[in-house]
């Protein structure tokens, strides 16, 4: 059974979300105090997997603003209690064919059968939706009784229930006669739908499991008081993963009280939390080198408030890297949370239960990075048994190339303006349109499909970085022209990433370098001035040296900018045509090797005419849409194939 649509009304800053999907994979974005948290705990509380969290109280969950008004029209009869979640279920083969086996393959009246539960302020469960052909099933159900041939006949030729039921003797206990009217009883008090689910779907229904940091272990606990939380049902969010791991290490707190197992209680302990670490470490990036310990021990006096007696049992982490052994909680949030929520659901899973897991911001302790990993262990070890529904406001807690999976959280009653908006505006909606979001909301799609457009436009596993666009104008431009001359360009392998000057180029490489598997090289201009940032690149380990590329190094100049392999004469010849001018080399001072300076220099005393300024990018663009009509010089297109023959031999292979 999956859930495939839900419909959240009157609980908390929720007054009507409006239907929205839900798939394998279901990421509900937005903004702090949009509402995200709202949806998951009225949606948990349809079917929890604590028993304990099943209802909604009207003082804590209806919306504030209008809770008297509600509790005194219900209390007078004017109002019916108010629905808080209606849920439509997809039955699977599976269902169905359990269906069958009571009521026969003509039960069904539509091929793709739903089930829909709603629950309100009352507490019950309502069931809708099914569409089951009553007359159908009720004569397979009689059809395949094994009935005296009198019953049979008069339950064939009764035209309602109410009729069918007059035939069977009072307070039979004749099987199959008796199995019989009970079902035909049952389903005339409580409707066709309502029956097949008491008695076949609801065990089939998926219980779902709520996951918030409250839910992380505290790290330490005495073993008596988790005992009477337990059997008082007054158990600490924190207790359950702590009580899941127990189980998997196949412990009770019974056992675990005596003092005298202890060495025994702390192997089994250590073997349960090295196998959820290693399934951590499958998809933890961050630090490999962390293993959960477990101590029980007898209380003593030092001990924290609430664990001065009996046994308490201890959780800490042991870095192998550094020989050290910390507290939980003086360890990355990201980690305990990654290891509570494991423990937890490896015993339910180990029970077999049927789950949709409802995850309310689990990236919010994480790295970028390690937000990555978290979704990548979304998609590997939960999505293929069972479904995810979580909430974010990270931009990396969004699959760029998932957009399909994302719905949209926002409450305009906390954006600028809110005092306008009428009662049917009010309150946490769910969006799939984008046009109809606010920019706030907006913004980790946004930072999402940004990164992803960095990641993938300008920046590939082979990166060429050179200080800005012209340089890539004229690169991609000489490199058509090498290669229509059966010379070689820059091979397409690379993908030129301008970074908008060479101050930036520093940081760039250490951003896109820190990203394994990426091959970077830098072609930069060069000036005395830039040498030590230039040298810095490999000397700080940024990049190989082989990997630094100046220009200069393809000219006979001690300095050189990308203009200068053209050669004085050919690039001023691109500046005269793009700005009018009539500059010859003679006009220039004589002031650097670098023509950029020289002509700089000679535009403070003979500026352009019509205010225009003086900019590298006019004269690459130039280049760029006239390379039919120009004739760069061969030396010019020598060293242009020097540097890329020395480029294109960095590529991996």
């Amino acid at each position: 059974m999956k859930l495939v649509k839900v419909q959240v009304q009157n609980f908390q800053s929720v007054r009507d979300s409006g239907t929205f999907d839900v798939g394998d994979l279901t990421c509900l974005v937005g903004k702090n105090e949009a509402g995200k948290t709202a949806l998951l705990k009225a949606l948990y509380r349809l079917n929890p997997i604590n028993s304990d969290s099943t209802n909604y109280s009207v003082t804590d969950d209806y919306p504030r603003s209008e809770v008297s008004g509600y509790e005194s029209d219900v209390t007078a009869g004017r109002r019916q209690h108010a629905e808080v979640v209606r849920a439509t279920f997809q039955l699977d083969e599976e269902d169905v064919a359990k269906v069958e086996e009571s009521f026969g393959k003509s039960w069904l009246m539509d091929g793709s059968p739903t089930l829909v539960l709603s629950k309100g302020y009352d507490n019950n469960l309502v069931v809708e939706s099914l569409s089951i052909d009553l007359e159908q099933a009720i004569q397979h159900l009689v059809g395949s009784a094994d009935l005296p041939s009198t019953l049979s006949e008069a339950l064939s030729t009764s035209t309602s229930l109410e009729e069918m039921l007059t035939h069977f003797e009072e307070g039979t206990s004749r099987d199959p006669e008796a199995s019989l009217q009970a079902i035909l009883q049952g389903i005339q008090e409580q409707g066709m739908a309502l029956y097949v689910y008491d008695q076949i779907l609801e065990e089939r229904l998926p219980k779902f499991l709520y996951f918030d940091e409250y839910y992380q272990m505290t790290g330490q606990d005495n073993l008596a008081a988790i005992r009477d939380r337990r059997d008082g049902g007054t158990l600490l969010d924190s207790d359950y993963p702590l009580l899941g791991l127990i189980e998997l290490a196949g412990l009770d707190l019974n056992q675990m009280l005596d003092p005298g197992n202890t060495q025994s209680l702390v192997a089994r302990l250590e073997g349960a939390g090295n196998n959820l670490t290693r399934q951590v470490m499958d998809h933890w990036s961050q630090n490999r080198h962390l293993r959960m310990k477990f101590d029980v021990r007898a209380a003593q006096p030092e001990d924290p408030p609430g664990m001065t007696s009996g046994t308490n049992i201890w959780g800490r982490v042991e870095d192998t890297r550094h020989m050290v052994t910390t507290s939980m909680g003086s360890r990355s949030r990201g980690f305990v949370w990654f290891f509570s929520f494991l423990a937890w659901y490896s015993q339910l899973r180990s029970r077999g239960e049927n789950l949709i897991l409802l995850l309310d911001e689990p990236g919010l302790s994480l790295h970028a990075r390690a937000q990555e990993d978290l979704l990548r262990y979304f998609d590997k070890e939960l999505v293929p048994h069972h479904q995810v529904v979580y909430t974010t406001h990270s931009p990396f807690m969004v699959n760029p190339s998932r957009f399909d999976r994302v719905r949209i959280v926002q409450d305009l009653s906390i954006e600028e303006g809110s005092e306008r908006l009428s009662p049917e505006q009010e309150g946490t909606k769910v969006l799939t349109e984008v046009l109809n979001a606010t920019p706030d909301s907006l913004f980790p799609l946004q930072g999402a499909l940004g990164y992803e457009i960095h990641q993938t436009l300008f920046v590939g596993p082979n990166s060429l970085v050179v200080e800005g666009v012209s340089d890539l104008l004229y690169i991609q431009a000489v490199s058509e022209i090498l290669r229509g001359a059966d010379r070689e360009g820059l091979s397409s392998e690379w993908t030129i990433t301008p970074v908008g000057g060479s101050g930036k180029v520093p940081t760039f490489v250490a951003l896109i370098g820190a990203q394994s598997g990426l091959n970077v090289a830098v072609l930069v201009d060069y000036q005395v001035a830039d040498r030590q940032s230039i040298e810095n690149l490999y000397k700080e380990k940024l990049l190989k040296k082989s990997q630094v590329l100046a220009f200069a190094g393809f000219t006979e100049a001690d300095e050189a900018d990308i203009e200068d392999l053209f050669g004085a004469s050919f690039y001023l010849d691109l500046v005269n045509a793009e700005f009018g001018t009539n500059i010859q080399d003679s006009d220039l001072p004589q002031i650097s090797q670098r023509i950029i300076s020289r002509l700089e220099k000679h535009f403070e005393n003979a500026p352009l005419p019509n205010d225009l300024n003086f900019n590298h990018y006019r004269p690459a663009r130039y280049l760029s849409e006239n390379t039919g009509k120009l004739q760069i010089p061969d030396d010019a297109l020598d060293r242009f194939e020097s540097a890329f023959k020395a480029l294109n031999r960095l590529l991996k292979s």
